[in-house]
C-alpha cells in the first residue's frame, strides 16, 4: 500500500465528510458556529486522523493512536446525527443512511486497530 488513499476506510469517511458538507448547507443559520461546525469537525476528523496516523505507521502506537482518535470522531457522529435528526434538521431516513455509515466505518476503524501490528 502507497498511501492512505488507498485504505478503504478512509476513502468511505472521506466521502461521507463530502456527504456532511452538503447535507448541512440547509440546516439552520443560527447553527452555523453551533452543531453544524461541530458535525463538520466531527466528520473531516476522521479522515485527517487516518491520513496522519498512516503517515507516522513507523510507530505502532503513534498509528494506533490516531487511528483510535478516529473512532472517537466516528463515535461522536452517531450521537450528533441523532442531536441533527431530533431537532428536524435532517430526516429519519437520511439519519439511518447516515448513521449506518458511520457504524461502517467504526467497525472499520475497529478492526484496524485489532490487526495492526
Amino acid at each position: 500500500m502507497k498511501n492512505y488513499r488507498e485504505l478503504e476506510v478512509y476513502q468511505k469517511s472521506y466521502a461521507l465528510t463530502l456527504q456532511i458538507y452538503k447535507t448541512t448547507r440547509t440546516f439552520p443559520r443560527e447553527e452555523l458556529f453551533g452543531l453544524t461546525s461541530q458535525i463538520k469537525r466531527a466528520a473531516y476528523s476522521i479522515p485527517l486522523n487516518i491520513a496522519e496516523g498512516y503517515a507516522k505507521k513507523a510507530s505502532v502506537n503513534e498509528f494506533k493512536r490516531f487511528i483510535a482518535m478516529a473512532l472517537g470522531s466516528s463515535d461522536e457522529m452517531q450521537v450528533i446525527l441523532e442531536l441533527c435528526k431530533d431537532l428536524d434538521f435532517i430526516s429519519a431516513e437520511k439519519y439511518v443512511e447516515l448513521s449506518s455509515e458511520y457504524e461502517r466505518v467504526g467497525k472499520m476503524l475497529t478492526q484496524m486497530l485489532k490487526v495492526w501490528k
